[in-house]
């Protein structure tokens, strides 16, 4: 058993040429946003979800995005509206979000 259900990391790589990269669209606090709403909404921990820290996905004219594991669901996101409907649908119901899906 893997020791959390859900493991989402989230691109926050920025390019300092100015080219394109998830830090152009603020990705860091998205992952801020998602981590504070896991907790709010009880799903943080053990047994439950990790949101963390990546470095580049290597998808960056896809981005800003974001992978869940074990699930291997790549997502693209634009605001906290996204970052909502992803936790509430994948990660606690369990469906995945098709209109974010890369």
């Amino acid at each position: 058993m893997s020791y959390y259900q859900y493991h989402v990391f989230f691109c926050i790589n920025e390019r300092a040429d100015g080219s394109a990269c998830c830090q152009r669209f603020d990705a860091r606090a998205m992952r801020d946003y998602a981590k504070q709403r896991s907790k709010e909404l009880g799903i943080a921990g053990p047994g439950k979800v990790r949101i963390n820290t990546a470095g580049c996905l290597d998808r960056c004219s896809e981005g800003p995005v974001l992978v869940v594991y074990p699930d291997e669901v790549w997502y693209s996101y634009l605001d906290r509206q996204d970052i909502d409907e992803i936790l509430h649908e994948h990660l606690i119901r369990g469906r995945v979000v098709e209109r974010l899906k890369i």
